[in-house]
Formats: structure tokens, sequence, C-alpha cells
């Protein structure tokens, strides 16, 4: 029997589970059918403020951070093996809540998930500071320890991703976590709890609280017992958030929207690159704040592609998540379906030219909406200006390279960018110039946990993955001992 089956939708608070100290629960809903399938506890600020306490005594006591990070290592790289045993449970968990296509549950989400944990597993066993040759008759060297308690708090796109990016990272310096998951989107932050329990990590080290952004979102960004503040979701959301931080003084690591372009030469090898392009806004229904909603291509094959892609999108596999075929499942909820709508309405009120796609798709009741391209837009619509986050593909010509880096650059995000081109040159200037915090070339999406990955301008700041992350999860201490 799993973890979620014997504790279902309970708070994960000091290595217990517990109901909410009010009692109140919220519903969980399946996208694919549009239907409840269990209810979870709705944390307030008492239990939030329970899970923090939770958390800061077990930072305080040294039953995690006073372990040596080869121990700590040890206990991750469990974590890592017992995620790729239990690989089916949390692949239809992720797919039940979030509407994933189970094939892309598995191979996406748990694999990297897994292999967030082994990697950061690794990086703790060489955790160190180091010697520092100075001029002063001393010998000075720095120590890099812990922060203390970590809010990590995660949107609904990608639960067990961007949960376990924050999370390993944080474990692996030796910090405590209170995680708050997306109130859509809790199953797998509640699994993992257990999970990370059985693996060894110590209670109190990881507590979750599920519950809404206003209510146990607010109560846990504002908690004076909290250390660092490690966020993903949207730049308004994330405005507050540093808001709040700023006021007390807080470190932040913040990854928030994207709206990526994706440009494509006309040296670029057009059959590769029109995968690149709709694996790059229909990955994940399009709800990818990396993905690359923003096509830009050289005018002597805009029409070419832009006929290539009107063929080739209609036969995209869309329907039931749990179907081995489907490629793009349901949004996560009614409400990200009507954005999606309300954007397509507006394309078609600024003159926007429909390719393919523009409508809901009626199955099960569920939140389905078939993958749309749209041309003829001008730049400064609100559609290519705006985040959509849905599967939808604006795409607009260009007429030089200069062009192509000013239309790229021309929004207020800088998450992700991407190019096609078969000049290699080409790739590595078009790469610097691009406002990005990561760039792809020749495909999209290529993610590991040893690449960082973060935004600049709307889209945040900090690095999440890679030996950046431990940077923002450890403080340093200088020591200078005196020789005279």
């Amino acid at each position: 029997m799993t973890t979620f089956e014997t504790d279902p939708g309970r708070l994960f608070i000091g290595g217990q589970w517990r109901e909410a100290a009010d009692g109140a629960r919220t519903e969980v809903v399946d996208p694919s059918r549009g239907a409840v399938v269990t209810t979870v506890a709705e944390a307030g600020a008492a239990d939030v403020d329970a899970a923090v306490r939770a958390a800061r005594e077990a930072f305080d006591s040294g039953r995690w951070s006073g372990l040596s990070g080869r121990e700590r290592g040890r206990i991750l790289l469990r974590v890592a093996q017992l995620i790729r045993e239990e690989a089916d449970e949390i692949a239809r968990l992720e797919s039940l809540d979030v509407g994933k296509p189970i094939t892309l549950a598995h191979a996406v989400d748990v694999t990297n998930a897994a292999n967030d944990y082994e990697y950061y597993a690794t990086l703790a066993f060489s955790l160190e500071g180091g010697n520092r040759d100075t001029p002063l008759n001393a010998l000075a060297y720095t120590r890099r320890g812990p922060i203390g308690v970590v809010a990590a708090i995660t949107p609904f796109n990608f639960p067990l991703i961007l949960a376990g990016s924050k999370i390993a990272p944080a474990l692996a310096t030796g910090n405590t976590v209170v995680h708050k998951p997306a109130d859509e989107t809790p199953l797998s932050a509640l699994y993992m709890a257990g999970l990370l329990q059985r693996a060894g990590v110590p209670d109190g080290v990881v507590n979750v609280v599920t519950g809404s952004g206003p209510v146990a979102g607010e109560a846990l960004l504002r908690h004076p017992g909290v250390d660092k503040i490690a966020f993903t979701g949207s730049t308004a959301i994330g405005r507050h958030a540093a808001s709040v931080a700023g006021e007390n003084l807080k470190p932040v690591t913040m990854e928030l929207g994207g709206n990526a372009a994706h440009i494509v030469f006309e040296d670029a090898d057009l059959e590769k690159a029109v995968g690149a392009v709709i694996k790059g806004f229909v990955f994940n229904t399009g709800q990818f704040c990396m993905g690359g909603p923003r096509l830009l291509v050289a005018r002597p094959v805009y029409s070419t592609l832009l006929n290539i892609l009107g063929e080739a999108v209609p036969g995209v596999p869309v329907g039931d998540p749990r179907a081995m075929e489907t490629v793009v499942g349901p949004m996560a909820g009614e409400k990200h379906l009507r954005k999606v709508e309300e954007y397509v309405d507006l394309a078609r009120k600024e003159g926007g030219r429909v390719v393919c796609g523009g409508e809901r798709l009626d199955l099960d009741g569920g939140y389905y909406y078939k993958p749309t391209v749209i041309a003829d837009l001008p730049n400064d619509s609100r559609v290519v200006q705006e985040e959509i986050f849905g599967p939808v593909l604006t795409v607009q010509p260009f007429d030089s390279e200069d062009e192509a880096v000013a239309l790229a650059n021309s929004t207020p995000y800088g998450l992700a960018s991407g190019v096609q081109t078969g000049n290699l040159a080409r790739a590595h200037r078009v790469a610097d110039r691009l406002q990005a915090g990561i760039v792809w070339v020749n495909d999209w999406a290529m993610l590991d946990p040893a690449v960082p990955f973060g935004g600049v301008k709307d889209s945040g700041f900090g690095r999440e993955y890679g030996p950046e992350a431990l940077a923002s999860y450890t403080k340093v201490k200088s020591v200078v001992v005196s020789l005279d």
C-alpha cells in the first residue's frame, strides 16, 4: 500500500501526518475528466506555523545539518533509488493530478526528479570551502554552511520536478524545508513526503503544507522563522513574494514567467526545426514557462514553414493522458483553459490568422484545447507580448539577424530562447545576444540537473540546477587566523 493511500491528503509536519487545525479540506480534480478524485487538507496560518517550527527545531537540533555531506548524500541517493523503484505510482499520481500524458510523466517528470536527487547527492559529497591567498600574515579560509529553514513554493505545471529542483539542493547543503505545493496539484508532494521519510530523512527536515496561495502561501512567505524563499510561479505573484522577502531581508530564488522566442534561420534543417518547434509549444500542453510559444522565421522560409506546421500540428495526438500514444493532454484546470480561449479570441480581434486549432476539444468533460498556430499578428500584440501558458504558437517573419534578435528580446521576459541554424558561428553569436537564462540550439527543452536555468528581466533571478544552485542554499563564512 502506498504512502498516499495510507495517509490520503493530510499535512506532513514534523514527520507526522495530521489534519489541518480547523479540519478544512479542498478538492483535487482530474483535469482529463473534470471530476473530483480526492480531497486534501487545506492548511491555515496555524498549520504553517507548526510546519516552520518543526523545520526550525530539526535544523537547530543538528540532526540533519550536523551530518557530514557524505551522510546526507547517501540518504539522497536512497531517495533517487526509491523514486525509480516507485516510478509507476509516482507517474500515475502526476498524470492524474496535472493531466500529463503518462508516457511523458514517466520519461520526463519521474526521471528528472530521480536525477535531481542523485545529482545533488553527489555534490553533497564534496561541498566545501577553500583557502584564500592574501598578503596578510594570516591563514584565511572560507566555510560554506546551510542557511536554515527554506520555504519552497512550487507551481501546478511540474509539481514533482520543480519541488525536487529546490528540495534536493536545500537538503544536500543541510537546510530544512517547508514545501507548499500548488493548491491544484498536491498529490506528488504528499507522496514524496512519505518517500523522503522512508529513505531516511529525519523527522521535521521536510514538511509539506497543502493549501491556497493567499492563505498558506502568504503565511509561509511572511513567517519570521523562514530564512530563505525558493519560488517558482507567475511573475505577478513573484513580484509580491520578492517584495515580502525584501521587507524581511530574506534571500530569494525566483523562477518566474516566460515567453520564449524560437528563431529559425533560412539555413536551418527544416525537418528537425519543425520537430523542435512543435515540441517547444505543445510540451506539457504548453504549460511550460520555458516553452517556445513565439516562432520567428526568416522570410525566405516563412511560408514554407507555416504550411508545414499547418499540416503537421493537427496530427499531434491529443487525448486521454492515460493512453500511451497521447502527446498532449488537458490543461491543468478550467481557469487555465478559459485563459487560453480568451487569448485566441483576442488574437482574432487583433487581426491574427488561425492556421490550425483555435478551439476546445470536447472529450470526456476534460479541459482540452487543440494545439493552435496563429500568424499575421503585429509584434506589439498582447498575444505576442504576454505569457499565454497554453498550446498556442504565434509565428512572425524577420528579414535579418539583427531584426530576429530584436524581436526575440522585445518582451519583458527572459527565461529561455532557441536558435535553429546550420551556421555554427551564427549559433554562438546569436545565443550571446539573446536576453535569456538558457538558449537551446537546434533542439528545445534539453535539460539536465548539471545545467543551470533561470531568468533575467521579468523572468526572475537566481539559478536552479547545477552547482550554481548550491550557492543560493548556503552562506559563506570567512575565518582569518593571525599567524603573527
